[in-house]
């Protein structure tokens, strides 16, 4: 077997490969003595067909699959074994193995077109600083926060006098049509809602039920009809009201602080604020996370020079996606998956320097944090029963084969190690910002 690698520029080449029948032959015979084993043919006893039969028979098909099998090992070998920086994937020259004689010849060779990226070097230490941003949340996100969260535990009250906004129960009539039902502010039309404010159990009013509702849809809710019949209905209707309902933020006591909480984590309202404040600290740790890692990247394509085969490389995406997109399309894309292919070039790169191993209990660790994150558990003592729930419900997950699920846990663990190492030995010029210049920054990169 001859290999032999040849650049045409530095970032295109011709992989030859020249195979004696040497190469394949004792695979081939192989193969055929266990066909011989193994096929059942009529006017033969299992296991003794002969050789020349079953040559005949499968000889030209088991040549083509030892060959193939044969250049498939020695191309990714090949590739290995020399550290190539291949992109995309090896793309053999399908006219020169058209012309192949399978019946006649004995030696064969086979060239692939390789991509390769450009020889780059990953010297954190020569890169310039990146921004580092701390998010103060003052008291303003602090109260608006607990606001909000008030009114997401909302309870009930039966006001005396109805307001915009609440919902009000009673009958609804017109002849012999006569249901009890419940009004809701939002499907009132805008120009009909003072009718329904200041209202009293008791009081009754009439309303052109064609004019007051905002579609048929709501006719049909407010009357318990079916749309069709809903949509036949108008003229005058009497409302008699009996009862009145309105969301009310919900108080400050123990009961809210334990609701949003926990039982039992906070025992005042300086302790209610004071963990509330933390939350809204760490939820924007992680806004800032994900603004350093943007920037880190962004770093990392900006001061790392990679050159791409772009030819090549549309080329393999356009046949690698069977005609899913025309080369329009692909050619619109192209800057976004190069930006990516060269960002995962530079952190495999610096994975390997750093020495970055991804283990298997670690991605089961990520996967379980995520099932915890889903059902709303955190921390690890939750007992061994919950523990090993949690670790099962994980192990469906990631031995999920149609969805990928381990791939792509070990790559959310692998990224994770990346960034690590890029934060440890890259100059973060800290920055402390408050919401509204976040905010800012983030609308200046979207």
């Amino acid at each position: 077997m001859e290999v032999l690698l040849e650049k045409s520029t530095p970032t295109n080449a011709t992989l030859t490969i020249k195979l004696a029948k040497g190469d394949y032959q004792p695979k081939v015979e192989k193969t055929l003595k266990d066909y011989s084993k193994r096929v059942n043919l009529k006017g033969f006893r299992p296991g003794k067909v002969p050789a020349q039969v079953i040559q005949r028979m499968y000889g030209k098909s088991i040549v083509i699959d030892e060959v193939n099998q044969l250049l498939s090992d020695t191309v990714s070998g090949y590739i290995r074994d020399n550290k190539l920086p291949v992109v995309g994937d090896p793309q053999i020259d399908r006219e020169k193995t058209a012309t192949i004689d399978w019946d006649k010849q004995s030696e064969f060779e086979f060239a692939y077109e390789l991509g390769l990226a450009s020889d780059f070097e990953v010297n954190l230490s020569t890169l310039p600083a990146v921004s580092s941003y701390t998010i103060e949340a003052g008291e303003k996100e602090l109260n608006d926060t607990i606001e909000n969260l008030r009114t997401q535990f909302a309870g009930q009250i039966n006001p005396e006098v109805s307001e915009a906004g609440d919902m009000i129960y009673g009958e609804l009539k017109q002849g012999d049509f006569s249901t009890k039902t419940a009004i809701p502010s939002r499907q009132i039309k805008e120009e009909s809602q003072a009718q329904f404010i200041g209202l009293s159990k008791g009081n009754e009013l009439s309303f052109d039920i064609r004019n007051t509702f905002v579609d048929d849809k709501a006719v049909a809710h407010l009357t318990g009809l079916k749309d069709e019949d809903a949509a036949a209905l108008n003229g005058e209707f009497t409302f008699s009201v009996e009862d009145i309902t309105r969301q009310a933020p919900a108080e400050f006591d123990q009961e809210f602080f334990d609701k949003v909480l926990g039982a039992g984590k906070a025992d005042s309202e300086e302790a209610f604020r004071e963990q509330v404040a933390e939350i809204i600290k760490n939820n924007y740790a992680r806004e800032a996370d994900t603004l350093l890692r943007r920037d880190i990247d962004q770093t990392l394509l900006d001061n790392i020079s990679i050159d791409l085969p772009e030819e090549f490389l549309k080329k393999w995406l356009f046949t690698a996606n069977e005609g899913k997109f025309t080369p329009e399309q692909i050619d619109a894309d192209y800057p976004q998956f190069t930006k990516s292919l060269k960002l995962s070039l530079i952190k495999n790169k610096l994975a390997d320097q750093t020495e970055i191993k991804v283990e298997s209990e670690e991605v089961i660790a990520r996967a379980e944090d995520m099932v915890r994150e889903q059902f709303g558990f955190y921390g690890n003592d939750m007992g061994e029963q919950m523990n090993e729930t949690i670790r099962k419900i994980a192990m469906n997950y990631l031995t999920s084969e149609k969805e990928n699920n381990y791939s792509k846990m070990f790559n959310l663990v692998f990224d994770d190690k990346v960034f690590a190492a890029l934060k440890s030995q890259l100059t973060l010029e800290d920055k402390t910002i408050d919401v509204d210049q976040f905010q800012e920054i983030v609308k200046s990169l979207s």
